[in-house]
């Protein structure tokens, strides 16, 4: 079925040297067709408690799922409180979102795509008005950075503040933005802490999180951990049937870019150490779905 367990070098999981894409600015990676809702559980809330107006991570007050909220008491820093964890990381084009939240709703858990991260604050410093070549003004944006995730499957959203940014946060402008962000340590940093609350705040039986570094940097401890990819070729092919407003050769050309960008500071081609890979290359979008569910199922009965 294409599953192997690879065992290569642990990557450095230090927070603030993690990769520059922790967590895939380019989500969500849709590299296979988005299946039609079947009738399996829903899973989650909608996010978690992630950083607060005023910058500092845990603030109390706000709503679930917002940027406000409160982070549980008694954590230490990097824990997350999720009966069960799948983290999913993979090359642009593996299919990582629609595999992960299909998955997430045959298993009846919680989804999180990292990636719209990356995008929704990519897209405020934008409104912002910020210049994305300063480092200490992006940063700066945080503290107005109000956001929120849908980690029901069903139920999918992304939000700053008052805004429904789920369609805006694909424009070619945030895009072209999400490199400013993904380069700094410090946002990154942040983000990783993001991530992590929004997996305490599931209210899910657990939740698969896919990106990039999901595996080693933002849930290393993940009682389920993935690697999904499949052959370059197979992956542009994917691609380029999903994206319409581009050329097959104007997809391909992206894709390999964003390889190769991505290739500089993260190894997302080989598992660490404990990491499962799933090669997709010669599998459906059904059969790589009941493989995630099989590999979960099989660590937590």
């Amino acid at each position: 079925m294409g599953l192997n367990d690879t065992n290569a070098a642990t990557n450095d999981s230090g927070v603030t040297a993690d990769s520059g894409v922790t967590g895939g600015p380019d989500g969500p990676d849709s590299g296979l067709p988005t299946p039609t809702p079947g009738d399996g559980a829903r899973g989650g809330g909608d996010g978690g408690a992630l950083g607060g107006p005023a910058g500092g991570l845990g603030e109390p007050g706000g709503e679930p799922g917002s940027t406000s909220a409160p982070v549980p008491a008694g954590l230490i820093d990097g824990a997350y409180v999720a009966k069960i964890v799948i983290a999913v990381d993979g090359p642009a084009g593996s299919g990582k979102s629609s595999v992960s939240r299909a998955a997430a709703r045959a298993l009846g858990y919680g989804y999180q795509d990292t990636g719209a991260a990356y995008r929704a604050l990519a897209w405020h410093a934008l409104q912002q008005r910020v210049d994305l070549d300063d480092g200490a003004a992006i940063l700066a944006s945080w503290d107005t950075f109000d956001y929120a995730i849908g980690t029901d499957p069903d139920d999918y959203y992304v939000r700053v503040g008052e805004t429904d940014v789920t369609d805006a946060i694909r424009t070619p402008d945030v895009t072209g933005a999400v490199a400013h962000i993904a380069k700094l340590p410090d946002v990154r940093h942040r983000l990783v802490q993001l991530f992590r609350n929004v997996m305490r705040k599931t209210d899910a039986p657990g939740i698969i999180t896919e990106g990039r570094d999901i595996t080693t940097v933002v849930a290393p401890d993940a009682e389920v951990r993935i690697l999904l990819t499949a052959d370059e070729s197979v992956r542009m092919a994917r691609r380029s049937a999903e994206v319409t407003t581009q050329s097959a050769a104007e997809t391909s050309a992206a894709l390999a870019r964003r390889d190769a960008a991505d290739a500089k500071v993260v190894d997302f081609m080989n598992a660490a150490d404990g990491v499962t890979t799933l090669d997709s290359t010669d599998l459906d979008f059904d059969q790589t779905v009941q493989a995630v569910v099989d590999l979960a199922r099989a660590a937590t009965h």
